[in-house]
C-alpha cells in the first residue's frame, strides 16, 4: 500500500529549496532554424507544414524570421529537431 502524498508540503519544501539555492534548474533548448529542420527531414514546405498542422504561409514566416513558432508547434519542432525519424512513420 502506498502512502498518500502531501502535495502542499512538497511544494512548500520545493520553494524553500529554491530560495536556499538548492532548486533544480532546467534549460530549454530552442529548436534550430526551422528551415534547417525541414531540410534535414527532406520535406517540401507544403508537406512539412501539413505534418505540423500549420499553413504554408505560417511555415514561410517562421523560416524567414517574420514570426516565431509557439506552443504546440514549438514543441513539435523540438521533437523533430532531436528525432527526425518521427516524421517517417
Amino acid at each position: 500500500m502506498t502512502a498518500k502524498r502531501d502535495i502542499g508540503a512538497e511544494l512548500l519544501q520545493a520553494v524553500r529549496d529554491i530560495k536556499a539555492g538548492r532548486g533544480r534548474r532546467f534549460t530549454l533548448e530552442l529548436p534550430e532554424d526551422v528551415r534547417a529542420i525541414r531540410a534535414r527531414v527532406g520535406l517540401s514546405q507544403s508537406a512539412f507544414a501539413a505534418l505540423l498542422g500549420v499553413s504554408v504561409r505560417t511555415l514561410q514566416d517562421w523560416e524567414q524570421g517574420r514570426r516565431k513558432p509557439r506552443g504546440p508547434a514549438l514543441a513539435l519542432l523540438r521533437i523533430v529537431a532531436k528525432h527526425p525519424e518521427v516524421l517517417a512513420a
